[in-house]
């Protein structure tokens, strides 16, 4: 028997965040009909991690976090939990990886990114240190990628700050493209929508599309470990 995959989430209380992150775990499960695929949440949302690994108790399980960083909730709010559990795993959150940074630069590509444009990549912050550098990797993945550097900044937590930077790079002329690395709608995406950027690129999963196919790999393979 396969271990069930617990689909763990931030949470949200945007319909449209909500609605994107269903989508996606009900990906998973129609790619993979052979697991019993689960969503939890870390805060903002029902159920929490806790309720739906107690319904567990003593079946194998695999706890994939959405989140596209390692910070505090995979050190420690899931991995308290998990350890709680001589049944459940935790596997690595979503990032970085290079499919994500390939994501961003297709979003960029969609956006109309120009040859003259400066970039930014946009993360809502953490106070790990650990997160901020999973940030930064992912930045420079991305800066490879579109043959430019795209520093990172954030949305809270860390520095820069997403509208220091943004005005920043107002002083070197030519536009300013913020590409959006969240992983769906809500309260940080509209921060980022709001920072002042000339462009800025939608978040990674909307409600208006089918989950990217890389996004469903992805958390199949941190299931796989």
């Amino acid at each position: 028997m396969h271990p069930t995959l617990i689909a763990c989430s931030h949470g949200t209380s945007s319909p449209d965040g909500q609605a994107a992150i269903a989508a996606l775990v009900s990906a998973v499960a129609a790619r993979r009909p052979d697991l019993d695929v689960r969503a939890a949440f870390v805060d903002v949302q029902e159920p929490s991690i806790g309720p739906v690994l107690e319904d567990l108790e003593g079946v194998p399980t695999r706890v994939v976090p959405l989140l596209l960083s390692a910070g505090y909730h995979v050190y420690v709010d899931l991995s308290e939990a998990v350890s709680a559990r001589p049944a459940a795993t935790l596997a690595g959150a979503l990032g970085p990886d290079p499919r994500l940074a390939q994501l961003l630069a297709d979003r960029l590509d969609a956006a109309g990114l120009r040859d003259d444009d400066t970039v930014i990549l946009a993360a809502a912050g953490s106070s790990d240190a650990r997160a901020v550098d999973d940030c930064r990797d992912l930045a420079e993945a991305l800066g490879q990628l579109i043959g430019r550097p795209s520093p990172a900044a954030y949305l809270s937590a860390a520095e820069p700050r997403l509208d220091a930077a943004v005005s920043r790079a107002r002083a070197t002329g030519g536009r300013v493209v913020v590409a959006t690395y969240l992983l769906a709608p809500g309260f940080f995406a509209d921060l980022a929508a709001r920072c002042g950027a000339d462009v800025v690129t939608p978040p990674l999963l909307l409600p208006t599309q089918p989950p990217p196919e890389a996004l469903v790999d992805l958390v199949l393979d941190r299931y796989a470990g």
